[in-house]
């Protein structure tokens, strides 16, 4: 029955859509297993999008769409202007720190990438910034939104493993400054490299404290959901309901840039982005059953021989193979997929399922700027107005320093658990 894993990915290459792909193969080793068991598939299907912690995606994604409209993305932009502006690369910095603040309250890195692109490249280029190099760095700095707490994809992976949400939550943050930190840097290289300058002098104590107070609504936020979290106040399913309505207040009657009329478009949004979500998970939900009941990942494990026992290979085949779907498959279907198919893995060498969620989710979204698919090099070369090929020499370098950090937290698991050691004691 391993061939029709392979069978699988033969059809994703084809571009069918992955939901279907999944459901197909499903059904056909189904057929092929028990014809009597196709008894189970509508049930299957509808118990793996029964969840409660599932409606936590909507959630979020509402909560991010409403932000967005919100002019919060505005004012997390000026306030990082006051803290980093004046060093070389400045605004290059202000990119990656922007990104951090609005992944912080998105979860998802398109949304980071439009809405950032959008203020910031047109900026960028009038300070006679490189538009290659400012349309990349907008795509790798929104990478971040997926790991930097609240991430739907660490939702979706702690649902279909069994992991706690809030350790998966707390997991993410330091591989998510450290991707932060990395690009930043590289920016700061080559903003003295190019001589890139936005302002001369360091913003006062004044401005910074003003930049603050117009965009500590918007920071406190994730601090709220995640210690919320944490403490066992709310669940995440009720902190998405937080964050929709703490969304909502801010940007309609603090900031006013929300208005009744705006809701219409965003719950419409939500509404497609989700219904997209729900229909794949059902779809790996049957998938993950069957692979289960014909025992796959045990012949996988029996086929990989030591190499299965040996933690420090094992993770390296997988990183490899993740990083190499990640380029054609898109983040929340790989998890799907991948998750089912490497977990009783990870587990029989010993290692941590929170971590190697983490690894999952670093990799997967490393494909969000790695071509062919890299959905949000599409989204901000449309607004920088060039093509993808154009972006390559300077987009290299930036992949290459979140493998670097990718293979730091796969290597080294105390950098990702190190927030939940500090919870425990």
């Amino acid at each position: 029955m391993l061939w029709l894993v392979g069978l699988l990915f033969v059809l994703i290459i084809l571009r069918i859509p992955i939901a279907f792909a999944l459901g197909f193969v499903s059904f056909l080793g189904i057929m092929m297993t028990d014809p009597g068991l196709l008894i189970n598939v509508a049930r299957k299907v509808f118990t793996g999008v029964d969840s409660f912690t599932l409606v936590a995606i909507p959630l979020f994604i509402l909560a991010g769409e409403i932000m967005t409209y919100g002019g919060i993305s505005k004012r997390l932009i000026d306030f990082s202007k006051t803290l980093v502006g004046h060093l070389p690369g400045g605004l290059a910095m202000v990119v990656v720190l922007a990104s951090m603040f609005f992944s912080a309250l998105t979860g998802t890195a398109i949304a980071a990438a439009a809405a950032i692109g959008g203020m910031l490249i047109p900026a960028m280029n009038k300070e006679g910034y490189d538009i290659r190099f400012s349309s990349s760095l907008v795509a790798t700095s929104a990478t971040i939104g997926p790991i930097i707490p609240p991430s739907i994809v660490l939702i979706l992976y702690g649902v279909i493993a069994g992991e706690s949400i809030g350790e998966l939550f707390l997991a993410g943050v330091v591989p998510g400054v450290l991707m932060g930190a990395g690009l930043m840097i590289y920016s700061f290289v080559i903003g003295k490299k190019e001589g890139y300058y936005s302002r001369s002098e360091r913003a006062s104590l004044l401005e910074v404290l003003k930049g603050a107070k117009d965009a500590i609504l918007a920071i406190i936020m994730p601090l709220i959901i995640i210690g919320g979290i944490v403490l066992g106040i709310f669940t995440p399913t009720e902190s998405g309901v937080i964050a929709v309505v703490y969304a909502i207040i801010i940007g309609m009657f603090v900031y006013r840039e929300l208005s009744l009329k705006d809701l219409y478009p965003i719950f419409l949004s939500t509404a497609k982005t989700t219904a997209t979500i729900i229909f794949l998970i059902g779809s790996a939900s049957l998938f993950i059953w069957f692979l289960s009941y014909n025992r796959i990942p045990t012949e996988i494990v029996n086929m990989l021989g030591g190499v299965a026992e040996n933690p420090i290979l094992l993770l390296l085949i997988i990183n490899v193979i993740l990083l190499l779907a990640g380029t054609f498959i898109d983040t929340i279907s790989a998890v799907s997929i991948f998750t089912p198919l490497f977990l009783p893995l990870v587990t029989n060498a010993g290692i941590d399922p929170v971590h190697f969620g983490i690894i999952l989710a670093v990799n997967l979204t490393i494909g969000m700027v790695t071509p062919p698919l890299g959905v949000c090099l599409f989204v901000t070369s449309s607004i920088a107005k060039i093509k993808v090929p154009q972006m390559f020499k300077y987009l290299i370098p930036q992949v290459a320093i979140l493998i670097l950090v990718l293979l730091a937290i796969t290597y080294i698991p105390g950098l990702a658990l190190l927030p939940l050691n500090f919870f425990e004691m």
